[in-house]
């Protein structure tokens, strides 16, 4: 059989390589931690590490820069990137997209961390801007969610609890209970810090740069970009108006 012929038949079972996002839709590219329940119960404070996060942040700033994306979030360990319309990296290859951001995510915080990590991948498309909004509320709605829980099963595993009897405890518990638990004990969750309630942000900021003309030896002026990390978002409402505020910000210049 002739190489050409070969490689031919070969590239028929590559069943999603031809997989591609579809045009002019807003694309978020989500990773996850592979098994990091343990991984970080073995390594990291509960139930918030600043360690942790910050190799979170790390990360997701990593997945913004090289992938060329609008915004990213990340809360507990997940990270969210999101991307234009017009996006084209890979071109548009679901396969490579994927695959890429998850290698891209382990890797970077592997480094960072000094112990090996693993991240899985998904692709999540939205016809428009409210959908866009929708998603990331979707997805701080459920880190403060997750990080009330934490607290609280934290809570009651270090009074001596274990990982069975904290979650019987909880389970079916309403929001109203589980701050209740947390106050008996000292803790306002409304104090707890807004980055574990809340998740943190990171995209690009316009800045002015000053150097010196070497022709003239003037002094001048020029617009640069550079990643900003905001750790004190907004909820519901208000960080509607702040995300409509980034997006509207990323929009490329008229022509």
């Amino acid at each position: 059989m002739e190489p050409d012929e070969l490689a031919t038949r070969m590239r028929q079972g590559e069943a999603f390589h031809g997989l591609r996002l579809l045009p002019g839709a807003w694309t978020v590219l989500r990773v996850d931690g592979r098994g990091f329940s343990r991984f970080t119960e073995e390594r990291y404070q509960k139930p918030f590490d600043p360690a942790f996060h910050q190799v979170m942040v790390r990360t997701a700033s990593a997945l913004l820069e090289d992938l060329q994306g609008v915004y990213a979030y990340t809360q507990s360990d997940e990270i969210s990137v999101l991307f234009r319309p017009d996006w084209s990296l890979f071109d548009r290859s679901v396969e490579k997209l994927v695959s890429v951001s998850a290698g891209l995510a382990s890797a970077t915080f592997t480094h960072a961390a000094g112990v090996p990590a693993v991240f899985d991948g998904r692709a999540w498309l939205g016809v428009d801007e409210r959908a866009v909004l929708d998603y990331f509320q979707w997805r701080q709605s459920d880190g403060s969610r997750c990080a009330l829980h934490g607290w609280c099963y934290w809570t009651l595993r270090k009074e001596g609890r274990t990982a069975s009897q904290a979650t019987r405890e909880l389970d079916g518990r309403n929001v109203g209970y589980k701050n209740e638990l947390l106050f008996q004990r000292g803790v306002n969750f409304n104090e707890v810090p807004l980055w574990q309630r809340r998740g943190s942000a990171i995209f690009w900021e316009r800045y002015q740069k000053e150097g010196v003309d070497p022709r003239t030896g003037q002094r001048t002026q020029a617009s640069r970009r550079r990643l900003k990390v905001d750790s004190e978002l907004p909820m519901k409402e208000a960080y509607e108006t702040y995300l409509r505020g980034v997006l509207s910000a990323s929009e490329p210049a008229p022509a």
